[in-house]
């Protein structure tokens, strides 16, 4: 199971090497190397909650995500986006952009007569905007769940009460607008005080708008089916399987954020970043989310949904708060690891407390999936 799962990302991890090795030499070998583990280690919330939300989809949107959507994580994400801002940034255009990424001069005078912007400082400099439109979007996830009534908690000692208060209607979006604003106003550096409100609002209503669409289609399916009769096959299709595959997709594009910033502080060659962060790091996420809905992990160690969510919050709160100070790329890894951690023995100990606990779960799921 295990082979069959990893087959594929152990042998991209190779040729990515490979092709390292004789692109740079031992140096861009070391850096994909640096760069893999870095994604891989970032990345475990990012496949507990794709994990949480491929299980609702069909199997053909299972499909379509771990095949297009790995595409478009590692091509979109990892190589076009940082070339996007690049362009955007810049003004240039598209080859001379890349001409940039791949032949970088030294002041940077080839572009910029001043000499005072290179490939790595357009990209650094668009943090700000970057980080506050994907933590935005990760804050509004977080607040989204521990806000809503659950039948398990982790932390029932803060869990319980944000229960409560998320009764009032539209609290997520008061304490992410909030936190929105202090940010801007005593975080963000003053000539970006715009830029990062426009930025988080955007990312505020793109959570809003893929989540609010997949929510709508999913409901009018799942009344679709009961009124044809019930079905072992109540998942996400059409219309639902479609908007939950864009949701997915804006999820990891928001969880990647981090590490395409993170890795211009390793390196700003883009095909090292590529090679690292894409081929390695996104196709590892891949099957470890696959994994994780095979194994029906989820269902058996509970707590772990939970602990990627705590460690979604943490990520959104460390990317606003690495608008104004930058935060080493191992502190924000180390706080998922240690997160998904706990949330994992946790599970482990009270499975064995109540050994009938994860076979209940398992019941309760079969029962509402056929509901």
């Amino acid at each position: 199971m295990i082979l069959r799962i990893f087959g594929v990302s152990f042998a991209v991890t190779v040729v990515s090497l490979v092709v390292a090795f004789l692109y740079g030499g031992p140096q861009a070998l070391l850096l994909v190397t640096i760069l893999g583990i870095l994604e891989v280690s970032l990345s475990f919330d990012n496949a507990v909650i794709n994990a949480t939300v491929l299980k609702r989809m069909s199997e053909f949107w299972q499909k379509i995500f771990l095949t297009v959507g790995i595409l478009i994580a590692v091509f979109g994400m990892r190589l076009v986006f940082p070339l996007a801002i690049v362009w955007i940034a810049s003004g240039l255009g598209p080859i001379d952009a890349i001409d940039l990424a791949l032949n970088p001069p030294a002041d940077g005078a080839a572009y910029f007569p001043d000499g005072s912007a290179s490939y790595e400082t357009l990209i650094t400099d668009a943090h700000p905007q970057i980080a506050a439109f994907g933590g935005m979007f990760l804050l509004m996830l977080f607040l989204g769940f521990v806000l809503e009534e659950k039948e398990i908690t982790w932390l029932s000692w803060i869990e319980r009460p944000l229960e409560k208060i998320g009764k009032l209607d539209q609290l997520e979006v008061v304490i992410a607008t909030v936190l929105l604003v202090i940010t801007a106003v005593f975080i963000a550096p003053e000539d970006k005080t715009a830029t990062v409100m426009i930025a988080g609002a955007l990312g505020m209503i793109t959570y809003m708008i893929v989540n609010g669409l997949g929510e709508m289609f999913n409901v009018a399916e799942d009344a679709d089916e009961k009124s044809t009769g019930p079905s072992d096959l109540a998942k996400a299709t059409g219309k639902a399987g479609f908007f939950l595959f864009l949701y997915l997709e804006v999820l990891d594009a928001s969880f990647s954020f981090d590490g395409v910033i993170g890795a211009f502080a390793i390196t700003a060659d883009p095909i090292i970043i590529a090679l690292g962060l894409g081929f390695i790091g996104a196709m590892f996420v891949r099957s470890l989310t696959v994994y994780l809905v095979r194994q029906g992990t989820l269902s058996e160690y509970v707590y772990l949904e939970h602990g990627a969510h705590w460690a979604i919050g943490a990520l959104a709160l460390i990317l606003m708060y690495s608008i104004g100070t930058h935060v080493p790329e191992v502190v924000t890894g180390l706080v998922g690891v240690v997160l998904i951690a706990a949330a994992l023995i946790t599970s482990i100990v009270r499975n064995k407390r109540n050994p009938d606990a994860g076979d209940a779960v398992d019941n309760a799921e079969r029962v509402s999936s056929t509901a």
